[in-house]
This record gives structure tokens, C-alpha cells and sequence, in this order.
């Protein structure tokens, strides 16, 4: 245990500590920072640390109430003791003699910059020191910066003390003035990152401290992961110093965010047993992004921000010729480290661009007078408006657009096939260019209007009274209940599941689309007024004909295509062999790998997945994140002609999925308890191109293979329920129990319409999403005669 030796108080909230730790004291250089532990069950905190005397053998700290932790340290007194000081850790700051340099420090970020400040000017620079705070107040260490700095400029919020203004401006004042050889920045991170783009703009190097979460600080637990450079890096072991100019501050932000609901409620329990009064937890960083969102205008009309001829849009043409939108680099995803994504089941891959990369891409659109991408999209989304707003950097203008057509755009920007769509049709493509990213910045927008905590709400007619009905809760049945809703019907959706969402929940791994993403497009939903009913599988729990005796005037059916489909081989029906359905609807929706709950699941090492489409790629790179040592795709044809995205094929290949193409499962080995022990693969080729030109695959005779595995997952399509279909008496059905509709989605029974996979058998989200837009066009036109 480590005793303090004083306490002093800067503010009410800011303390500065002298803790005894004579082997930190000894060993302790500019930029190095402690774990400190706070009581036997306290969490393991990060701190950079202010000063050292090694004469004592007493480290300095100086410490601000956040969260918790920081509150249960500060109420610490002198002569008590800290449970745990681990430290030092992390690597150095690399000091030279660069020449000028300015040291930003924001806030507490004063007192780590205070050693690196020391140090500076010990290897002959000439430093000038940016100290920043909301009022005099919140300037700590000014007498012991000066000590050290050539020059010292004061930047306040309210002008209290010094001149008024951010911290920004004090460094701009000095690069316009003199040369700037090298720039530190240590603050919250809003602040740090404001500072880099400013520093990038003058071409400047700068370096920043990141001390984000952290579990462990030895580099064992990597909750301390960071992009930089597009890179994972662990803040505790390369940090925690980087290059600002190639962090991924946007990536950062989210992540300090990640246990503030957590942090809230035990910042309640804490202070109702000391008997203070808490106050918002929210960090400077989420405050600093508000702000940012609260400066962007929301009032101007929905016309205005889709008229291709209104001023602000012909003034971002003019602003570049189109030689010089086409010149520009198409944006490349920032995505996890793939060796450490392939452990993590609920992390994204793709990380999300950052405003900077999103507000350069969108400069690449042409914002052509008869957009073609427009034609690629199913839901009719306003492309070239959404993203000239998010061009000129109205982020929320951008997502309005959005909304006003697609009831669920952050999905729509994750797993959609844009390549096949949007995208596809774009006009960069005819001069040999690649494609504007507008998948990506559709999920930017959103993902921006979401963080913010602007939501939007869409515009709806007023109340009818007339009531909807919709079986699933799919996106065929979201995209339906959320225009309906626009046009004033009183919506209910029927879901059998205990979530909403369909195959959006147990379909698509969280690494691809986090469950928290629609949740969040559900709750929109359910401000404009729709209705989810939980665990009712209509045509069991309650039937078409009890639906209309309730006054539903109308019904949509969503219901999917749930019952997967095998290929009927030896051995098929042996344990540990599965539907891609089961195998993701178990991990996904169940969450049967974690230990505290019910639901059982074969953690295997050797796994097969059958198959070449997404739902593939899921169950194989699922696999993979559960522990399996060897994951393997088995597909008949050629990798050429592999029908899921190139994205999820590049991706599971990072991961490690072995891809055995022109293979074809053909019979099914069990053990003595009925477990598949291997399986025997016939080997393809392919043959002559039929009429529509595509190569059937053919057995080479006698060419077979045999593996060992212990689960087999089959992912080779799926059928329509009949439950829902077969219910309705006298509804007319297609092949596979699909439901057979007129161009306006209308069935044979006339105030039944259908649309997504219960009618085309199996499609993209997007095309489930078209086809509940138009149904519920054409039933608003049916209600109304």
C-alpha cells in the first residue's frame, strides 16, 4: 500500500497528490503513468504521473472527480493509504532538441504536460507552453510551467484569466507568428483532437497522450486498444504517447463512452452512501461533441436540403471542378486488427469513417443533375442530397435526408450490398474510378446523428385512426410500419421472437451490426408512434381472422424466410451438424457462449461452414471468434463466383477462414455417440457456361476428400416459414410457400399485401426494406379510396 504524504486542492473537483513510491519515484520518466487501485475491489485506474521526487521516493498525481474511481481517490486524505500504485508503465516521451515547440495542456492535462515541459526545456528548446482551462480556476501549475517555459499563454472560456478563447487559438496564434517545429497536446480528448487538425492543417508534428480505459496497464486484457494509422495499437504497451495526426479520435471517443451507463448508476449508489449530491459524469469529450452537433442547423426544410438548385448547393458545385472530385483517393474503411477482431464477438470490424473522411469523400460526388445511383437503390434514398450535406459538414441535415425514406439507415449502411446497388450505378465507375463510398457515409450520418443525441424525428401525417397490422419484425416489416406510420395509420407489429429485429438480432453477428444499432432504429420507430407486440406468432398465437375481427384494416406480411434448407446427404442428421439459422440464432440471439446463460452450444475446434453467401461468411468468421482452431468454407464453384459481399470474403480470409472452392460435402461421418467426426468432400470443376452464362459445377469422378471435424453448419439457403402463409385461408402461394403478390406487393386477398423474403424466397436486407416501402405506397392507395 502507498501512503499520501499531502493533499492539495487546485478547485473543487481537481486535487494534486504526493504519494509515497520509491521504485516509481527512481525509475519514472516524461510520459510514464501509474495503475492505481482504490479499496479491494476498486477499478484499476489510469494516471499520468505530474512529477517525481526521487529523494523522497514520492510520485505526483493530480487527479480530477469523473467516475468513480476518480471520486473514491479523491475523497482519500493525507496520511491515508492507496491500495495499489503500479507503475512506471508505458514507454517515454521521445525527447529531443526539435527547436520550438508548443506544449498544449488542457485542463488536468497540465500536469502530465508539466514533465515533458521540464524535459523540453532541458534539451535546449525553446518553449512555448498553451495552458487552457474554462476559468482561472482550472489553470493548475502555472508557477511550475513557467519555471520551464520560454514563454506561457493563458487561454480561458470566459475570459476569466488570459484571453478568451480555446486552446486552438493560443497555438494558431504562435504558428502564425514563427516557425512551430513540434507541438504536444495533452487535454481531454475532443480537445487533443482539435488541436491535431489544426497542427496537421500547417503541417506541424504533434504528439498526444491517450490514456483511455484500461483493465490491466501490462498490455494483457487490450481494453486499451486505439487506431492509429489505421493500426490496432494498446495504449498501456506503444503509448501512451502517438502520432495525433494518425490517431483515430473519433474511434476513441465512442470508447470512452463505453461504461458511462455503468459508471452513472454506481456514481448513484456511491453518493447516496456518502451523502453528496452527484453531478453529471459526463466526460468534456461528450459535451465537446453536443456542442459540435448543436451548432449544426436543423430547421431548414426538407425541400430546401433536396433541392439540387438551392444556393447552398450550387455553391458547393462551384466550390471544385469535377477534375478535381474525381482526382481525389476513394476513403478506405478503418477496420479492426484482424488476428485481434477474431477473438472479439461484439466488436465492429469496420470502425466508421471519421468526419474528416467523411466530409472528403463526399467532396468526390459530382452531384450529377440525373443521379443514377438513385436507380440502384431500393428505398429510393436521396443520394447526392444526403451527401452534399454531409460535404459542407450539416451532419444532421444529411441524416434527416436519410430518414425521410429509409426507416433504418444505420443498418442500411452496414450490411447492405452497396456495390450491387448504389453504388453500382454511379457515374465515377464509367470513367474508370472507383465508386463514391455511399454506403459508408450513409452509416456516418447516421452513426453522427445517433452519438450526438439529436435524433431526428420524421414527419408524420396526422392520426387516421385507421389500424395496421405487421407479421415480423423484420426489414421488410420495420420499412413498412415506419412509412406507415409517416402517413398517420396507428401501426402494430406482431413479432414472435422476445426481440425485435427478425434476422437483423439473430441473423447478422453483432461484429458486423451491433444489436445496440437497432435497437436505437426500433426506439425512432416507436416515436412516431408504432407498436411491437413481443412472442405472438401470428397463426398461432392469434390468427389472421382474429387480427381483422380487432379492426386492423390492413395487414402486411414480413415473416421471412426462417426454415433453412439442407442438401439431404448421408449422414446429414448427425449431432453437431446445423443450419446456418440455429448456429446463429443460438450465439447471436441467445447468446449461448456465454457461461451465464442457458442455452447450450458446441464450442468446436474443427468446423466446416457450407456454403459462399453472407450468412457463410457469418458462420465461419462466428466460428472463428468462438475458439474454433480451424474454420473452413466448403463451396462448389469457384471463388470467382462466391455470392457474398468481396468485403465479407477479404475479411473472413484475414481472420483465418480456410476457403476449400469447388468442393461439395458429400456424405456425413459420425462417432460412436452420433457426433460428425469427418466428412467426405467430392472435388468440382466447372463445367460449359449455360445459357445464361454461368459454369455449373461437375464432380470429378473418383476425385473425393475426407476431413475431420466436429460440427458441420450449413448455410445453402433458406424457405419461407408456411406457418404465417398456410394460416390465411385462401391466400394464394407460389413454389416453397411464397406468397404470390401484384407490382404493389398486394396479395389475392385484398387488405393483405407481403413483401421481402416471404415472397421473393430470400433477398438483401435492402431489397426486404424496398419491397415494405413500396407495400406500404400501395396500401396507403388502398385504405384511402
Amino acid at each position: 500500500m502507498n501512503r499520501i504524504i499531502s493533499k492539495t486542492r487546485f478547485s473543487e473537483k481537481v486535487f494534486k497528490f504526493e504519494i509515497e513510491a520509491p521504485l516509481i519515484a527512481k525509475a519514472r520518466k516524461a510520459g510514464h503513468f501509474v495503475i492505481v487501485r482504490v479499496g479491494e475491489k476498486g477499478e484499476r485506474m489510469p494516471l499520468t504521473i505530474a512529477g517525481a521526487d526521487p529523494a523522497k521516493g514520492t510520485i505526483t498525481l493530480v487527479v480530477q472527480e469523473v467516475g468513480l474511481s476518480s471520486t473514491r481517490l479523491c475523497h482519500l486524505n493525507e496520511g491515508d493509504y492507496i491500495t495499489d500504485v503500479v507503475g512506471p508503465l508505458g514507454k517515454a516521451t521521445h525527447i529531443e532538441k526539435f527547436g520550438t515547440v508548443v506544449c498544449a495542456g488542457g485542463g488536468v492535462g497540465v500536469a502530465p504536460m508539466l514533465p515533458i515541459i521540464e524535459a523540453l526545456k532541458a534539451a535546449g528548446n525553446r518553449v512555448i507552453s498553451v495552458l487552457a482551462g474554462r476559468s482561472k480556476e482550472l489553470i493548475i501549475l502555472e508557477d511550475e510551467v513557467r519555471k520551464s517555459s520560454d514563454e506561457v499563454i493563458i487561454m480561458t472560456d470566459d475570459g476569466s484569466y488570459g484571453r478568451k478563447g480555446l486552446v486552438t487559438e493560443g497555438i494558431e496564434s504562435v504558428i502564425q507568428r514563427e516557425k512551430v517545429d513540434k507541438c504536444f497536446a495533452i487535454g481531454p480528448a475532443v480537445m487533443m483532437k482539435f488541436c491535431c487538425l489544426l497542427t496537421k492543417k500547417y503541417g506541424i508534428p504533434t504528439d498526444v497522450s491517450l490514456n483511455t480505459i484500461m483493465v490491466d496497464g501490462t498490455g494483457m486484457c487490450g481494453a486499451c486498444r486505439i487506431s492509429v494509422g489505421g493500426k490496432t495499437r494498446f495504449v498501456c504497451v506503444d503509448g501512451p504517447e502517438f502520432d495525433g495526426h494518425q490517431v483515430d479520435f473519433d474511434e476513441m471517443l465512442k470508447r470512452m463512452g463505453a461504461f458511462k451507463k455503468e459508471e452513472t448508476e454506481e456514481m448513484q449508489r456511491f453518493s447516496q452512501a456518502s451523502g453528496s449530491t452527484p453531478e453529471s459524469t459526463d466526460c468534456q469529450a461528450e459535451k465537446a461533441c453536443a456542442a459540435d452537433a448543436s451548432q449544426m442547423d436543423t430547421t431548414t426544410s426538407l425541400s430546401e436540403l433536396t433541392d439540387r438548385n438551392a444556393p447552398w448547393r450550387q455553391e458547393i458545385r462551384k466550390a471544385m471542378k469535377p477534375k478535381e472530385r474525381t482526382a481525389i483517393s476513394r476513403v478506405v474503411m478503418p477496420e479492426l486488427d484482424p488476428v485481434y477482431r477474431a477473438t472479439t464477438r461484439t466488436e465492429e470490424v469496420n470502425i466508421g469513417l471519421s468526419a474528416e473522411q467523411a466530409m472528403t469523400e463526399a467532396r468526390r460526388c459530382l452531384d450529377c443533375a440525373n443521379p443514377t445511383c438513385m436507380q440502384g437503390c431500393p428505398v429510393s434514398i436521396n443520394i447526392p442530397s444526403f451527401i452534399k450535406n454531409i460535404e459542407r459538414g450539416e451532419f444532421l441535415n444529411a441524416a434527416r435526408v436519410l430518414k425521410s425514406t429509409s426507416a433504418l439507415p444505420a443498418v442500411c449502411g452496414r450490411v447492405c450490398p452497396q456495390e450491387k446497388q448504389c453504388e453500382s450505378q454511379c457515374i465515377h465507375l464509367k470513367m474508370n474510378e472507383p465508386a463514391v463510398a455511399i454506403g459508408y457515409l450513409e452509416r456516418f450520418a447516421a452513426d453522427f446523428e445517433r452519438e450526438s443525441g439529436m435524433m431526428s424525428v420524421p414527419e408524420c401525417a396526422p392520426a387516421n385512426g385507421i389500424k395496421v397490422a405487421v407479421i415480423g419484425s423484420g426489414p421488410a416489416g420495420l420499412s413498412f410500419a415506419g412509412d406507415m406510420a409517416k402517413y398517420g395509420y396507428d401501426v402494430t407489429v406482431f413479432e414472435a421472437l422476445h426481440e425485435i429485429g427478425g434476422v437483423l438480432k439473430y441473423g447478422i453477428p453483432e461484429f458486423r451490426l451491433p444489436n445496440k444499432i437497432v435497437d436505437v432504429e426500433i426506439q425512432n420507430l416507436e416515436k412516431i408512434g408504432v407498436k411491437f407486440e413481443k412472442d405472438c406468432l401470428v397463426g398461432k398465437t392469434i390468427s389472421v381472422q382474429e387480427l381483422e375481427n380487432e379492426g386492423f384494416k390492413g395487414i402486411f406480411v414480413g415473416s421471412g424466410a426462417g426454415l433453412p434448407n439442407f442438401m439431404g446427404i448421408p449422414g446429414e442428421n448427425s449431432i453437431n451438424i446445423m443450419s446456418s439459422n440455429e448456429y446463429l440464432t443460438r450465439v447471436n440471439l441467445m447468446d449461448a457462449s456465454n457461461p451465464d446463460t442457458d442455452t447450450p452450444i458446441h464450442l468446436a475446434k474443427n468446423v466446416m461452414v457450407v456454403g459462399g453467401g453472407n450468412t457463410a461468411m457469418d458462420s465461419c468468421r462466428t466460428a472463428k471468434r468462438l475458439g474454433a482452431e480451424r474454420v473452413m468454407i466448403v463451396y462448389r464453384r469457384s471463388e470467382a463466383e462466391i455470392p457474398a459481399r468481396l468485403e465479407e470474403v477479404k475479411h473472413a480470409k484475414e481472420e483465418g477462414i480456410e476457403f476449400l472452392t469447388l468442393h461439395n460435402p458429400l456424405e456425413y461421418i459420425a462417432d460412436e455417440k452420433g457426433a460428425v467426426k469427418q466428412v467426405v468432400l467430392q472435388k468440382m470443376q466447372l463445367g460449359e457456361p449455360d445459357a445464361s452464362g454461368r459454369r455449373s459445377p461437375e464432380p470429378i469422378p473418383g476425385a473425393t476428400e475426407t476431413l475431420d471435424i466436429d460440427m458441420a453448419i450449413v448455410a445453402v439457403g433458406v424457405s419461407p416459414n408456411p406457418i404465417v402463409p398456410t394460416s390465411i385461408q385462401g391466400l394464394e402461394l407460389g413454389r416453397k410457400n411464397t406468397i404470390v403478390v401484384n407490382e404493389g406487393m398486394q396479395t389475392n386477398i385484398p387488405c393483405i399485401f407481403a413483401g421481402g423474403d416471404i415472397v421473393r424466397g430470400g433477398a438483401t436486407v435492402i431489397l426486404a426494406m424496398g419491397d415494405g416501402r413500396h407495400a406500404a405506397s400501395s396500401m396507403h392507395e388502398y385504405l384511402q379510396k
